[in-house]
Order: C-alpha cells, then sequence, then structure tokens
C-alpha cells in the first residue's frame, strides 16, 4: 500500500520481498527530518495493511537511515508516531467495545421484558455473538478490566450469571449485580431479585426478592412486573394478593411481557384476583404462543384438548403440546406423552409415551414421574402375558 501511494497504484507487494521494496523507497525518503515526518505521517495510517514482517523492517530502516545528525530525533519522531498510533488502537478498541456493551445490554434488556423463556434466554445471547461476529471471550475479558460503567458491571454479572465465556459463577455475579444496583442499573436490581428468591450466590430471602423487584416493577421494567405479580400470587416475600398478582400480570402484559400474558390467562381460566373468562384466557395465551413462549404454546394446546373458550380440537392439542415439549416445557411433555398413551390426536404408541414422560420426569415433574411408573408396570405385565401366551400356545 505504501508503494502504491507512491506509485499510484502500479506496484504490487506480491511481486517484492523488504530489499527491494527499500531500493524503491530509497530515493523518496528526503534528506531533512521534518520532511521525514511528512512522509511517516502520509504512510503510517496504512500500517495495519502491510505485513507486519515489512512494516518493522521498514521502520527499522528509517530510524537507522544515516542522515546527518538527524537520526535521534527520527527516532523519536517514529516512536511518537508508533505511540500515537497505538493509543488510536487502543481508543477504537474502547470505543468499540463500549458500543458492543450498549448494544448486548439493550439486547438483554429486550429479551427479558419480552419475556423470554429462561432456558432459551442463554443461547439467545450466544447466538447474538455468533449472528455478529463477536468473540464473546475476548469481550468478557475487556469487561473484567473496565468495569467502569454501571452496564459493564452488569454484563459481568450477567456472564457470570449464565456462565457465558467463564465458568458459571453465582457468588461473582451476585456481587457484581449488588454493585451495579447500588447505582440504579434496573436490570441489575431485577437479577439481585432473581439472586436472593433462588439462592443463588448468596442466601434465599423472598422477602429482599421482592423488595428488589419490587424497585425494578416500579421503574416499569415489564419482567420486573411480572416478578412482583409471581410473588403475590404464591405469597413470596408478601402477603399472597390474587388481586395484587393480577394488576401486576396485567401490567406487564400490557407492556409486552410474553410469560405474564400467559400468567394473566391463567388467572382469568382459574378466576384468580379477576372473574373467571375463558374467552380472555384463550386470548392471551394465542398471543403468548405466537410470540413464541414455550407455556404459552402449551396452555393453547390444553385449551383446544379441553375446549376452553374454543372447541375441542385433540389433533390442534397435540401439535401444540409437541411444539412446547421440543422447547423443554415440561409439563407439554407430560401432556404429550398422555396423549401418546391415550391415543389422543395421534396413533396410540406406548414406547412414544414413555420417552415424553421420561423427558417430563427426568427435569423433576411429579406428576411423570408416577404415569412413568405405572406405565413400566403396564409395559412389563403386557411384555410377561405375551410370553406365557406364547408358552401355552406352544
Amino acid at each position: 500500500m505504501v508503494l502504491r501511494y507512491i506509485y499510484g497504484g502500479r506496484l504490487s507487494l506480491e511481486e517484492y520481498d523488504t530489499s527491494d521494496i527499500i531500493k524503491i523507497l530509497n530515493p523518496e525518503l528526503p534528506s531533512d527530518p521534518s520532511s521525514h515526518k511528512e512522509f511517516s505521517d502520509k504512510i503510517y495510517p496504512y500500517k495495519k495493511i502491510l505485513p507486519k514482517d515489512l512494516r518493522e523492517n521498514l521502520i527499522k530502516y528509517f530510524i537507522n537511515q544515516p542522515n546527518n545528525n538527524s537520526e535521534p530525533n527520527m527516532t523519536k519522531e517514529i516512536d511518537s508516531i508508533v505511540a500515537t498510533s497505538n493509543e488510536r488502537e487502543n481508543f477504537s478498541t474502547e470505543k468499540t467495545y463500549s458500543i458492543i456493551a450498549d448494544e448486548i445490554n439493550n439486547f438483554i434488556y429486550k429479551l427479558l421484558n419480552e419475556g423470554i423463556d429462561r432456558k432459551l434466554e442463554k443461547q439467545e445471547v450466544i447466538e447474538y455473538f455468533n449472528d455478529h461476529n463477536i468473540n464473546s471471550q475476548k469481550f468478557y475479558n475487556w469487561l473484567v478490566n473496565n468495569k467502569i460503567h454501571t452496564s459493564f458491571i452488569f454484563l459481568s454479572g450477567y456472564f457470570n450469571y449464565h456462565g457465558i465465556a467463564t465458568s458459571k459463577n453465582y457468588s461473582e455475579a451476585f456481587k457484581l449485580f449488588i454493585g451495579a444496583s447500588a447505582q440504579d442499573h434496573k436490570l441489575a436490581q431485577y437479577f439481585v431479585g432473581e439472586s436472593f428468591l433462588d439462592g443463588h450466590g448468596t442466601t434465599k430471602n423472598e422477602k429482599v426478592a421482592f423488595e428488589y423487584y419490587e424497585k425494578a416493577a416500579n421503574k416499569n421494567l415489564p419482567c420486573g412486573q411480572n416478578s412482583i405479580g409471581y410473588c403475590y400470587k404464591n405469597g413470596s416475600g408478601t402477603d399472597k394478593d390474587l388481586k395484587k398478582a393480577f394488576y401486576w400480570y396485567e401490567k406487564a402484559a400490557n407492556n409486552g411481557n410474553i410469560k405474564a400474558m400467559n400468567n394473566l390467562g391463567l388467572c382469568y381460566i382459574y378466576g384468580d384476583g379477576v372473574k373467571k373468562d375463558y374467552d380472555k384466557a384463550f386470548e392471551l395465551f394465542q398471543k403468548s404462543a405466537d410470540k413464541g413462549y414455550p407455556d404459552g404454546i402449551m396452555m393453547l394446546g390444553y385449551c383446544y384438548d379441553e375446549g376452553i373458550g374454543t372447541k375441542i380440537n385433540k389433533q390442534k392439542a397435540f401439535e401444540l403440546y409437541q411444539n412446547a415439549a421440543n422447547y423443554g416445557s415440561e409439563v407439554a411433555q407430560y401432556n404429550l406423552a398422555l396423549m401418546y398413551e391415550k391415543g389422543y390426536g395421534v396413533a396410540r404408541n406406548i414406547e412414544k409415551a414413555i420417552y415424553w414422560y421420561n423427558e417430563s420426569a427426568n427435569q423433576g415433574y411429579e406428576n411423570a414421574k408416577k404415569y412413568l411408573k405405572s406405565l413400566w408396570i403396564e409395559k412389563f405385565i403386557i411384555s410377561v402375558s405375551g410370553h406365557v401366551r406364547s408358552l401355552v400356545d406352544h
């Protein structure tokens, strides 16, 4: 690129080695130091394009040129140019990662406020890095050394919480969330609440969890509003109050949180804090399902299965259970197994029923464990009976 600059683009670097290029450059080097600097100022911005070994050899050559008594000055000038360039590179890296940090912070904010399922959240963030060609390890290393802004502190905690580009470390995550929360970072306050509710990195304390959820909810954070609704619904860290639960679920749902839409639909089905309304429940489950929330998809299947707010359609119910089960919903996996066992909406298949009961049971769903045990016993009896019949026939 240096040679193209000098010779108007008529030269290919591949055709020359360092000594050839120095021979060509030598006539271009003026005798006074100020002109040397002018020359270097013009060509040095192209240093990234030059091969590293060529660049280093050229700089050494410039510095070692006998030029009366100007060598010390020239050395200082080149050092100054190199230092300035390095500073620009560092500034560029800082600026780039700062922009990336803001974008990722906004992306996580969007994911949580839309109500993404916990099981899908980490993968979505990892895919964001892959889709944008960002090295998550380098970015995390930069975060660790640049905890100068609240969002950087929060992101460091988030990476530790989910084990992204580092080992999962709830204790470190909690410390960082507390630090960012103290500076009024809304998402950090939400995650402090999550940490206290689940006992991640700290002693489980539902009352303190409620207080942090309340801070986030009062700042109009939809995921915080949904969580405080959960606390009122279940009496976690506060007195049980179904009307307040309904209020916060509705507020979060109106702010676009698909998890809250599903929870609000459940309120309408069971009459929790509001009069029962199956049509509204079906509508909310449909909205939640359309936006990809696994439990919303599962509950929409349940509506078709039982005829809640719509006509019974076992095949449609089966398809929706299958969809939600593939996302990892343990209740949907249980319902799907039941469909296979009974032959509802699909041909009866005991093997597949056992498979899906097992998937659900592995996630701790008690009903699935119970049915799985009885199904294994049934299968064993059928197998033994067939064997006995075979012996009798023989």
